[in-house]
């Protein structure tokens, strides 16, 4: 590999404790050692040294579940605020669901929708399919035929538009002609996912999970050899704000009661102890911060479902894990490894040499006041999170080896690209 754009992270500690530095060369990882010998590179003009001084450092987050609003409700969020507010929070590979408007359920509405990120996103992105009440099961079959996406999201409970689908004919034709089906999924309607699943489907993967009975279902299901197995695989997400919030935290004052309303709904604080604990117990998969915003006027105006979630997701769970809830180790596997993983995403969510160099650097002692210390880069304008005291902090962004966040500052000339993923 000839010297292209050379970058070099000294004096790293990796999740173990480890120390590690690291050697970018143009857009992958060259190499990972203890030790990088830089001398050779001290006359060339586009390498850069950066002593990082400690702090920890991570593959870039990926992040499954996101609702960026575009095309159709850019005046909440678009995939340039979406991504910059991603960037800085160390989210380098967001997945985009598919209920914008028009909803994405064509192949012609993916192929505008993926036009649009390529323009405006400096961080990576994906894409989620959707399936459709009036039966596009044709559309499902070009789309991931021809390599276009790799998996389908379904809602099986309340939602907008053409998304929710109650016809069980439909359900059963998008099960068996999908590869990977994610699914809104609440109470009884987790049983007949995972039905579906063992009957007709290829791998499930249940959203955003909020209760210890919800998730208790689907706990269940995974460690049950007839209906998780190799052929049908389950796979269970849990967000922050079901792990952080909760009714007695909403029903405090007269704003939240207003702001922090989303489906599914908070849950009892014994529910988030259940979620955390299954968390520990290696029964979760993945956290997705179904990073749905709108406006605050809107919020207060009257019930409005969904809140903002990328610029605090890794945070919160450094902030966790200063607080003895959560290993460093299980955050990575959460929030990087697994994702990239469970959605076969190529030579992303480790730090492995030859790999894309989409890596973070956090500084887990770094105490701060959210939306006081910062600013809010998502363009709703806040955060269920405001002036919560945390510690730790996202310090430096690269994706595909370029520098897109760093102390404060993003760079927004750089744009990210659509990962590619295993057939």
């Amino acid at each position: 590999m000839e010297d292209d754009r050379i970058t070099i992270l000294k004096n790293g500690i990796d999740v173990f404790g480890k120390k590690i530095e690291i050697l970018i060369n143009g857009e992958i990882i060259e190499k990972i050692s203890e030790n990088i010998d830089e001398s050779r590179f001290k006359n060339n003009e586009n390498a850069r040294i950066i002593d990082i001084e400690g702090k920890l450092v991570m593959p870039g987050v990926i992040d499954v579940h996101t609702h960026m609003r575009e095309p159709g409700i850019t005046y909440k969020e678009d995939f340039t605020t979406g991504s910059r507010a991603c960037a800085k929070a160390g989210i380098t590979t967001f997945y985009d669901m598919p209920n914008t408007i028009p909803a994405t359920t064509t192949l012609e509405n993916l192929l505008e929708k993926k036009k649009l990120a390529n323009e405006k996103s400096i961080v990576n992105f994906g894409f989620h399919f959707g399936g459709s009440k009036n039966d596009n099961v044709e559309e499902i079959k070009k789309v991931l035929s021809s390599g276009e996406a790799n998996t389908v999201k379904i809602f099986m409970n309340v939602t907008t538009g053409e998304m929710l689908i109650e016809d069980d004919e439909i359900l059963k034709k998008v099960f068996k002609n999908s590869k990977l089906v994610l699914v809104h999924a609440e109470n009884e309607m987790i049983d007949k996912a995972i039905e579906l699943n063992k009957n007709c489907g290829k791998g499930l993967y249940v959203c955003h999970i909020p209760s210890e009975n919800e998730l208790k279902k689907v706990i269940n299901a995974k460690k049950n050899n007839e209906l998780n197995t190799k052929e049908h695989p389950i796979y269970a997400e849990v967000t922050p704000h079901h792990l952080f919030l909760n009714t007695e935290i909403r029903e405090s004052t007269e704003r939240n009661k207003m702001l922090l309303r989303m489906k599914p709904e908070l849950r009892e604080k014994s529910d988030n102890e259940f979620l955390w604990e299954a968390i520990n117990r290696g029964e979760i998969d993945t956290i997705g911060t179904d990073h749905a915003p709108h406006l605050i006027s809107e919020k207060l105006e009257k019930i409005t479902f969904g809140m903002p979630g990328v610029e605090t997701s890794l945070a919160l769970m450094i902030n966790a894990f200063n607080e003895g809830k959560i290993s460093l180790e299980m955050i990575q596997k959460l929030m990087c490894e697994n994702p990239a993983k469970i959605l076969k995403i190529e030579k992303r969510g480790k730090l492995e040499e030859g790999f894309f160099a989409d890596i973070i650097v956090v500084d887990t002692q770094k105490e701060w006041i959210v939306a006081v210390d910062d600013t809010i880069e998502s363009k709703c304008g806040w955060t269920p999170y405001e002036n919560w005291e945390l510690k730790g902090k996202n310090t430096l962004t690269i994706v595909n080896g370029e520098i897109v966040y760093e102390n404060g500052k993003i760079n927004d000339i750089h744009k990210g690209k659509e990962i590619d993923f295993s057939k």
